[in-house]
């Protein structure tokens, strides 16, 4: 098998036969056929192995944070066998467990489905020619060396070199992304990199026009649709920056927990000659103490209500942590076909040889003159624009065409009823023109020819002149179209086609797939909220920057790169120009792949647009991929993690503020949660310190935890985003969830709290009493139950609060009511206050409470409004001048 592109592309077609063991005229031999499948086997893609559910549960109770809860099902187990406890731990901590394993496998990726994607795409069937024998097989058993026949219409099963190929047209956009067919012929031509040859056609491409036959030289993973999917099976997919700092805090929280718990047991069981029993409830307590039972649940809610959102705004979420990756992203990485641009190609510039050249739009109407020569244009175009029943039909620029005289109410049919087409010359690679002869209402003859501009002589147009409109065009990324009208004197004859020269001139066309209209807007807003815009295409170096300059990506001292420069250079010098590249053109999947790798390993967080194919390794390896909903391929989208169901840049813009709000709130419920839990934590290691014991039971943690502090912090994922939240950069990647004051809110938060349980404790029992610990324990209850309800309000507003962001949340305000009136009920009714342990308190207590209750909140709100002003840090600080 030949090695070098080279080899591939230049040998001749009897050459190339003798080297794949095969004849050029009659195929494989049986013989030849049962050595090759031995050697290559089925023409098939591989999926990597399937990890058992069984060992990906197992996972997930491996962390720290679920051996901790699962220590204390098995110690609350113990403890209702062998003692007179109930099993309510039990049922609760169980279902925690089972709730956060159901969490995280549901967040798990899908690459397998990508995968079997790939393998329908390429599995049906084709016609072979063996010892001779024209044949239908599927695609499945070919092999290297098998002569193959295709038509249009046909999917190519694998790669093969064209052996004969007839006016062949094949549309590679699966692998390029580029709508653009491309002509293909069996000459012999050298090339650098085997996806630029002419004269090979790949696996999963289509063909559209023409009949081939072909020598297969790759099946299965060794294709270019198998080295795709072997990319995609090698491509891991890392934890998102969330699930790092929230893993950390878990395990901080947990190693807290272990340590006090060990300090404390052997404390209560050495030094206060405590019972087994009553050290194992402690340890109960701390296990509880350590973990917030809901923080999971609450990250989901907030995670699944930005989904809903983002679908409301045409992004639909396949990968629910994607929501808040999108928030952090630094660059964003787009293709260009579809999703900068309309995927439409466009008349944007017209020339009529005379006069300064036009700018072509729909509110821009063309000049009579040009009109007139636009309405005979239109006669040499067989393309027709889609509608609501039926896809566009024909070459992409004569659909450009078709569309200019669509928006100046000018049909093919209406024109041609007054020049009805006669003959048809088609468009021919070699000569590159395609002409059709016409009679006007008078019986005279004409034809119109349009095509590239040095295969057409004008009688009225100076060649310099023309070249010089020519390069104009082509420097501002336009695909230039020429065309002409040559008239007969008399009767043209069968060669017709053959006379068309001394044309008169009808115009130069300058065709662009142009900008999304909103993009530039929705580029400045990245721009300004910290993210680098870049596009990454497989389309022309100069039809790139043209497009990257009008939508202001591409700026004075930024620079463009192409595949095959980046070829040229190892890592660590790509690494050290990145920075300066906003334009990737003519690039392959490796090439995007390593695009993407390379920014990650600088410490980027980035999303990777795509539709075709040769994105999906990409897409999979990106921190967010997001594929495209219309134009898109069932590969690209099962890889993504987000699908834009308008195909538009802008809605990633507006789904990255939806993340950002989202993060927002999961940070909102982490600080309102975990300073809770690092007071109960301090605090029962204190009481144990202090020989007080401990100082509230497992019962009462839970319903702190799970209901007084879980249910209002479910109202934390739902709130709106603070204002100017698209003015400041993104979080840095090595960022601590601790970052921009909020350790410290947490620090004052959890000293607050630790403060007020051990004095209020202290308080009941020592002096509301006469050491009567139900007491102590009871008011401490009420105070954490509701005190941790009331100071939500400080942690949901990020400014200062004011009455209307008190009274913005109706219903928080009114559960949380709800809520006191069930705990203070509990508390006056004598038989379930017994259930959880509490006593009754006096008019005293109540009262002390009452006013305990509020002071963690007016601490937090000064706290915050005193950072504020002094040490605020961007993720806090508004900008007037960038509100988003």
């Amino acid at each position: 098998m030949p090695n070098r592109p080279s080899d591939l592309t230049q040998m001749s077609a009897a050459a190339l036969a003798d080297k794949l063991t095969t004849n050029q005229t009659t195929g494989l031999t049986t013989a030849q056929l049962q050595a090759a499948r031995a050697q290559y086997g089925d023409n098939a893609l591989a999926a990597a192995p399937k990890i058992p559910l069984w060992r990906r549960i197992l996972g997930h109770l491996q962390d720290i944070t679920s051996l901790i809860l699962i220590f204390a099902v098995a110690v609350s187990t113990y403890l209702g066998l062998t003692t007179d406890s109930d099993w309510t731990k039990v049922f609760i901590l169980a279902a925690i467990i089972v709730l956060n394993v159901g969490i995280s496998l549901f967040q798990e990726g899908r690459a397998e489905k990508a995968i079997a994607s790939l393998q329908a795409m390429s599995d049906h069937t084709v016609t072979v020619i063996r010892e001779g024998q024209t044949q239908t097989i599927s695609t499945t058993d070919l092999v290297p060396g098998d002569l193959i026949q295709l038509v249009p219409g046909d999917i190519v099963p694998a790669d093969a070199r064209l052996i004969g190929a007839g006016e062949l047209v094949v549309n590679e956009s699966i692998l390029t992304g580029e709508s653009e067919a491309v002509v293909k012929s069996a000459t012999s031509q050298p090339v650098e990199r085997l996806e630029e040859a002419g004269n090979i056609v790949f696996s999963g491409t289509a063909i559209t026009q023409g009949r081939m036959q072909a020598l297969v030289i790759a099946t299965g993973m060794h294709t270019a649709l198998g080295k795709i999917a072997g990319m995609i099976n090698q491509t891991q997919r890392g934890q998102t920056l969330l699930d790092q700092r929230l893993n950390v805090l878990a395990k901080r929280l947990s190693l807290f927990a272990v340590a006090g718990g060990v300090v404390t047991i052997l404390l209560s069981t050495l030094l206060h000659n405590e019972t087994l029993v009553d050290s194992l409830m402690v340890g109960v307590s701390l296990a509880i103490a350590a973990v917030p039972e809901t923080l999971p649940v609450i990250v989901t809610l907030a995670l699944t209500y930005g989904v809903q959102q983002m679908a409301k705004r045409h992004a639909i979420i396949r990968r629910v942590t994607a929501v808040e990756t999108i928030g952090n992203v630094t660059v964003i990485a787009s293709d260009k076909t579809g999703t900068l641009t309309q995927n439409q190609m466009t008349v944007v510039r017209y020339w009529d040889g005379h006069e300064a050249p036009q700018p072509v739009a729909q509110d821009t109407p063309l000049r009579p003159a040009a009109l007139q020569n636009v309405r005979q244009v239109l006669l040499a175009t067989n393309a027709t624009l889609a509608t609501e029943d039926q896809a566009a039909v024909g070459d992409s620029t004569e659909q450009a065409l078709v569309r200019l005289a669509a928006d100046h109410a000018l049909t093919r049919d209406a024109v041609a009823q007054d020049a009805p087409r006669l003959a048809e010359d088609p468009f021919d690679s070699h000569k590159k023109t395609m002409a059709t002869l016409h009679r006007d209402a008078d019986g005279r003859y004409f034809a119109i020819i349009k095509g590239a501009v040095d295969r057409l002589q004008f009688r009225d147009v100076t060649p310099h002149a023309l070249q010089e409109m020519n390069d104009d065009f082509a420097q501002e990324g336009l695909r230039v179209l020429a065309a002409g009208v040559h008239r007969f004197l008399e009767k043209p004859g069968a060669d017709w086609a053959t006379a068309l020269d001394d044309l008169d001139f009808l115009g130069l066309f300058g065709i662009m797939d142009p900008a999304r209209p909103e993009v530039p807007a929705a580029i400045k807003e990245a721009q300004r909220a910290g993210i680098r815009p870049v596009m990454i295409t497989g389309d022309h170096p100069a039809t790139a920057t043209a497009i990257a300059t009008q939508i202001g990506i591409l700026h004075p001292g930024d620079k463009v790169m192409t595949g095959g420069e980046l070829a040229q250079l190892d890592d660590d010098a790509f690494a050290e120009v990145i920075d300066d590249i906003r334009v990737f053109a003519r690039t392959t999947p490796a090439d995007k792949l390593r695009i993407v790798k390379t920014w990650q390993n600088r410490g980027e967080v980035v999303a990777m647009t795509g539709d075709g194919v040769n994105d999906a390794p990409a897409l999979r390896q990106a921190d967010v991929g997001v594929a495209m909903g219309i134009t898109g391929t069932e590969v690209a989208k099962q890889a993504a993690d987000m699908i834009l169901t308008d195909d538009n840049f802008a809605t990633i813009i507006s789904a990255v503020r939806q993340g950002r709000v989202v993060y927002q709130n999961i940070l909102k419920a982490v600080e309102f949660l975990v300073s809770v839990n690092f007071a109960q934590i301090l605090t029962m290691v204190a009481a144990v310190l202090l020989g007080w014991g401990a100082i509230m039971s497992p019962e009462q943690l839970l319903i702190v935890n799970i209901i007084a502090d879980g249910i209002p912090g479910l109202f934390l994922s739902r709130e709106p985003g603070e204002r100017g939240i698209m003015a400041f950069p993104p979080l840095a990647k090595d960022a601590s969830i601790w970052a921009y004051g909020l350790g410290q809110r947490v620090a004052v938060r959890a000293g607050t709290y630790m403060t007020l349980i051990l004095g209020t404790y202290a308080l009941g029992r020592f002096t509301l009493s006469t050491n009567v610990p139900a007491v102590g324990m009871t008011m401490l209850f009420f105070l954490l139950a509701i005190g941790s309800m009331l100071d939500v309000y400080p942690i949901k507003e990020r400014q200062p609060l004011t009455r209307a962001s008190l009274t913005a949340n109706l219903w928080l305000t009114r559960t949380i009511m709800i809520l006191i009136a069930v705990l203070v009920t509990i508390g006056l009714t004598p038989a379930l206050a017994n259930i959880f342990g509490l006593v009754a308190l006096t008019a005293t207590q109540w009262l002390i409470v009452a006013v305990l209750v509020w002071v963690p909140a007016v601490i937090v709100e000064t706290f915050k409004r005193w950072q504020l002003k002094k040490t605020a840090g961007p993720a806090w600080t508004i900008d007037e001048s960038k509100i988003g």
